[in-house]
């Protein structure tokens, strides 16, 4: 009898099976997978906590829907850093009261009395009053005979001492949670001058720290720099919770 012939393909071995091989492929896709991952990720979160025009309505909503003076007044802030304003500290011949120095010139005390009058609160005329009436008790460092309301209210000293007698002042310390919104803040920048500004939320997923508004040459800006100099005056001033007079 014939052999039966074999119709068919030829059997072929089974090749082994490289078992370190196949983990080695699946570690490369998954760390390819997280670090594309954490790459899309920080994009996000990046793109969710940045300066923008989005995150700045955002926060301007939510402080005015808070319906405090200073939570209101933290929004009158970060509307003036909707404005482009070249930095200036000349010296103007102004209205009173309501008076103001061209809409695009301005120093960071403009920025000041900017953000108060948007919550109606005319500091040009509330200092000027006060001046006249307790001259004595104000920096007398300018060599004036008297209150002048072209400039009184657009220096740092000036305001310090009318929020030290007609609001709060508070801590100087580097404690972030000794800040609220609608502060306003004095820092000496290591020369003879003092700067100032209000406190705001940061932008976006950051709306819990507490960020400035301030003018500090290129306009109004929003940025985190609450602790980036030396505090020398805290503040929290509020038609509400006026204090008595202080001498």
């Amino acid at each position: 009898m014939k052999p039966i012939e074999y119709i068919g393909s030829q059997p072929r071995k089974s090749k082994p099976t490289h078992f370190f091989g196949g983990w080695v492929i699946l570690l490369a896709a998954i760390g390819t997978a997280t670090f594309f991952g954490m790459r899309f990720s920080d994009v996000v979160l990046a793109k969710g906590n940045r300066v923008d025009d989005a995150n700045r309505e955002s926060a301007i909503v939510l402080l005015e829907q808070e319906g405090a003076f200073t939570d209101r007044l933290a929004a009158s802030a970060l509307q003036r850093t909707k404005s482009q304003v070249t930095y200036d500290s000349s010296y103007y011949t102004l209205d009173y009261p309501n008076g103001d120095v061209p809409a695009d010139r301005g120093r960071e005390t403009d920025l000041i009395i900017r953000s108060f009058r948007g919550v109606g609160v005319d500091l040009q005329k509330g200092i000027h009053e006060d001046m006249k009436a307790n001259y004595r008790l104000y920096p007398q460092i300018y060599g004036a005979a008297g209150p002048d309301h072209n400039i009184d209210h657009r220096r740092v000293p000036n305001l310090q001492r009318y929020f030290n007698r007609h609001g709060e002042e508070l801590p100087k310390s580097r404690e972030e949670s000794d800040y609220a919104f609608g502060d306003v803040v004095t820092w000496f920048l290591g020369t003879s001058q003092a700067h100032m500004g209000i406190v705001v939320p940061g932008p976006g997923k950051l709306s819990g720290e507490k960020w400035i508004v301030h003018n500090i040459g290129a306009g109004p800006v929003w940025e985190d720099a609450l602790f980036k100099w030396q505090v020398i005056g805290h503040y929290r001033y509020s038609p509400e919770i006026k204090t008595n007079q202080k001498n």
